[in-house]
């Protein structure tokens, strides 16, 4: 058995509003399933964040100069360059 979703108001800008009931339409979701849906994505997505900072926790950390000798390395930084220059 199912729990009843809680009843709670949002504002919601006129535009986001009109594209969540298209995309409702499209998908054959509500509009609350797609609020439901993304409020919990970005709940997860805050739970792996906050999961990962508690690993790197534990990591030494670097100087600026290291970080870069290690990206030029890897190749890295001379992509952080060109798209630096390109955009």
């Amino acid at each position: 058995m199912t729990t009843p979703n809680k009843r709670t108001t949002i504002y919601l800008d006129p535009e986001l509003h009109k594209v969540l009931r298209m995309k409702a339409v499209a998908s054959s979701k509500s509009v609350t399933e797609l609020i439901n849906d993304a409020v919990r994505e970005s709940l997860v997505e805050d739970t792996e964040d906050n999961a990962a900072i508690l690993v790197r926790e534990k990591e030494s950390s670097i100087s600026y100069d290291e970080m870069v000798k290690r990206l030029k390395k890897d190749g890295l930084y001379k992509i952080k360059r060109m798209r630096r220059l390109l955009f």
